[in-house]
């Protein structure tokens, strides 16, 4: 496995330095959540302990080029400045006079956040003029924001062309376990693969495929493997267009030696709506009019049992509805149980991550991904160019 270049491999003593975060977490002017700002504290900490001037940027939301206040990550500056017990001086604009003399002015050891880098729409562009004008601020350039690796944006893939560039200390963990996971993981290795839809995942499992002993299917991406398998599933949220890939996935599966469980029971309900009770029923009893929400008691049991016999599980995508209490239920419990077992755990990011975090479980498990679909497209075996620009 070829490692990124890390902020550790280089000699940034002193330097200005272009953080990339993903501090993409305020909403109508609020943070709605601080587990990525912190998760970012190690390389800050890391830079200002060898005297680095350091710009922040990031973008917040899908403002598409224009400035909307609610979106404005002024609240992070003081979010950080609390969590680092020193001032962070927000500036109102990434680029222009006012970036540029901020930074300008920093002496080692002091940092500004630039404004919301999607309030210009080049920076989704990756628009090449951009991009100079945000790397002519700084003389280094390091990446510390996995959950946009997967985005080729001017701040990801066009400032580190300019620019010496590194990785952060939270893009060097993330790639290292994500990749560790795997190329070497420890066996047995039990990939739980879930959520809405196999379109968005058939990448994914098929390249999991290829490395693990057992493969968990759930969420109402498994009613497509069901309806595939001749169940009726009322009305369930699953892609009929998608049979003959969800066959071929099983085909695939036996032919390499690989388990394969499906839920057998589920929960199922008249729609996902606060109030709806949920009951549980055998794969040939959905009605007409029921919705699979969540999976049953006897397929949790079947989940637990192969968590005891993993040394490795790699997560990503609920079981159920979970936004609701009442179809959380399973996920809740495989989570539980996952906490409590010997195996490495690792959560994929995206919803899960936010489950987690959700039900105060984020100390439990041994790494949680800031990157739902960042973690999702490495394990799809894909090369991501901002990581690529990092391999030195």
């Amino acid at each position: 496995m070829k490692h990124l270049q890390s902020i550790k491999d280089v000699n940034i003593t002193g330097k200005k330095v272009f953080l990339r975060t993903d501090y993409n977490v305020v909403d109508d002017g609020k943070i709605i959540d601080e587990f990525r700002i912190e998760a970012t504290l190690p390389t800050i900490k890391y830079l200002l302990k060898h005297d680095c001037k350091i710009i922040l940027a990031s973008h917040n939301g899908r403002p598409e080029g224009k400035v909307v206040p609610s979106m404005s990550l002024e609240p992070v500056a003081k979010a950080l400045s609390d969590l680092l017990e020193r001032p962070v001086q927000f500036v109102h604009d990434c680029i222009g006079k006012v970036a540029e003399d901020a930074a300008s002015d920093l002496q080692p050891g002091e940092l500004v956040l630039l404004e919301n880098l999607r309030f210009h729409s080049e920076e989704e562009a990756n628009d090449p003029g951009f991009a100079k004008q945000l790397a002519h601020l700084a003389d280094y350039y390091v990446d510390d924001a996995f959950a946009n690796v997967h985005r080729k944006h001017a701040s990801m893939v066009g400032v580190p062309k300019l620019l010496p560039a590194a990785a952060g200390l939270l893009v060097e963990r993330e790639y290292d376990t994500l990749m560790g996971v795997l190329e070497e993981p420890k066996r047995p290795f039990l990939a739980i693969i879930a959520g809405a839809k196999v379109s968005t995942k058939l990448d994914v499992l098929n390249n999991l495929l290829e490395r693990v002993d057992t493969l968990v299917i759930g969420g109402a991406m498994a009613n497509t493997f069901l309806y595939a398998r001749g169940y009726d599933m009322g009305k369930s949220v699953y892609e009929e267009g998608l049979t003959a890939q969800a066959d071929e996935v099983l085909r695939a599966a036996h032919k390499k030696g690989v388990e394969v469980i499906l839920p057998t029971d589920l929960v199922v309900a008249a729609k996902p709506a606060e109030g709806q009770r949920g009951r549980v029923v055998g794969l040939n009893q959905v009605g007409e009019h029921d919705m699979a929400l969540d999976i049953g008691p006897e397929s949790v049991d079947l989940i637990n049992e192969a968590i005891n016999e993993a040394k490795t599980v790699f997560w990503n995508g609920t079981v159920g509805f979970a936004e609701l209490a009442e179809f959380a239920r399973a996920s809740k419990a495989i989570a539980k149980h996952i906490a409590q077992s010997d195996a490495k755990s690792i959560i994929g990011g995206g919803d899960t991550a936010s489950f987690i975090d959700h039900e105060h479980m984020q100390r439990d498990f041994d790494f949680i991904s800031t990157g739902g679909g960042a973690s999702l497209e490495l394990m799809a075996g894909k090369k991501l160019q901002a990581l690529e620009l990092l391999k030195g």
